[in-house]
C-alpha cells in the first residue's frame, strides 16, 4: 500500500541540511537550496533540538548481512547451527 503525505529527506539532503545549519544559514536559505519549504526544514531541525544527531551504528551483537547469508547457506546445506556459528566466529 502506498502512503501519501510529504516525502522525507534523503541521506544526502540531511547531511547538506546539517552542514548548512552549522554554517549559520537560515531555514529559508536551507529550504531553497534543498528545494523544500522552510517549515519542513524547521520541523526537521526542531525534532533534533537544533543539534546534529549522532551517526547510527549497529551493536556488535547484531548479525551482519554476511553472517545472515552464511547462516542461510549453511542451513540450506544441512549444516548444524554449531558448525555455522564456529565458521562465522560466533
Amino acid at each position: 500500500m502506498v502512503q501519501g503525505g510529504r516525502p522525507g529527506l534523503s541521506y544526502t539532503h540531511k547531511n547538506e541540511l546539517w552542514r548548512r545549519w552549522k554554517e549559520g544559514q537560515s531555514l529559508t536559505e536551507i529550504g531553497r537550496a534543498l528545494e523544500r519549504h522552510s517549515s519542513t526544514i524547521h520541523d526537521f531541525v526542531k525534532a533534533y533540538g537544533g543539534v546534529v544527531p549522532a551517526d547510527r551504528c549497529r551493536a556488535t551483537r547484531v548479525l551482519s548481512l554476511f553472517d545472515r547469508e552464511e547462516i542461510s547457506r549453511g542451513l540450506a546445506q544441512g549444516q548444524s547451527i554449531r558448525a555455522i556459528a564456529s565458521r562465522i566466529g560466533r
